[in-house]
């Protein structure tokens, strides 16, 4: 496989997939790289419904292989919320500082901070043909957000094991444990074998 579109206008995870993809030999476009689309409504009920919703759309789009993520954190005080809504959350709080205040009190209320962050990919090679990847991460709500790297939920994430937010660690840091980097190597073990 040559060509390989990853349905994303989001920099921060193109960035991060690229980096990923340096030296597979693949030329990785994304959505960046076409004039802009009207990306679909992502109306799937499980982070793989939503990444399929994308990929299947980029593939009828482009026509070339195509694939697309759904990510999002999953904290237990908010009964494993926001889940595949993660980014439609932030819009019920005036900013992120209340959002992250939002779930930081909900953590502290229920003394639980258990959390994950969970990405889906789905690699479609023609309509019918679509190829599922997961990755997953356990780990702790932190006490107060710290760090200003990553985005979205990352400065109050402490994956387990380590004594750092996502938004406290370098994008090659959080490339060699994040969910989205277990997903993408799964992915390109496949694409690259």
């Amino acid at each position: 496989m040559k060509n390989l579109l990853f349905f994303s206008s989001n920099k921060n995870k193109i960035s991060e997939v690229k980096k990923l993809f340096k030296g597979s030999g693949i030329k990785l476009y994304s959505l960046d790289d076409f004039e802009k689309i009207k990306e679909p409504k992502e109306t799937g009920v499980t982070f793989v419904e939503n990444a399929k919703i994308k990929s299947l759309c980029g593939y009828k789009l482009f026509k070339i292989p195509c694939f697309a993520d759904d990510s999002g954190i999953c904290i237990n005080a908010l009964n494993d919320k926001p889940g595949v809504k993660s980014k439609r959350f932030f819009s019920k709080f005036l900013s992120k500082k209340n959002t992250f205040n939002h779930i930081l009190n909900k953590t502290k209320e229920s003394k639980n901070k258990a959390a994950y962050f969970k990405t889906s990919i789905c690699l479609t090679l023609n309509e019918g043909e679509h190829i599922i990847f997961e990755g997953k991460i356990n780990g702790t709500i932190s006490n107060f957000p710290l760090g200003k790297n990553g985005f979205g939920y990352d400065p109050i994430f402490i994956p387990n094991g380590q004594n750092k937010t996502y938004g406290q660690m370098t994008q090659t840091q959080k490339n060699t444990l994040s969910h989205r980097s277990l997903a993408i190597n799964k992915l390109l073990g496949f694409v690259v074998s």
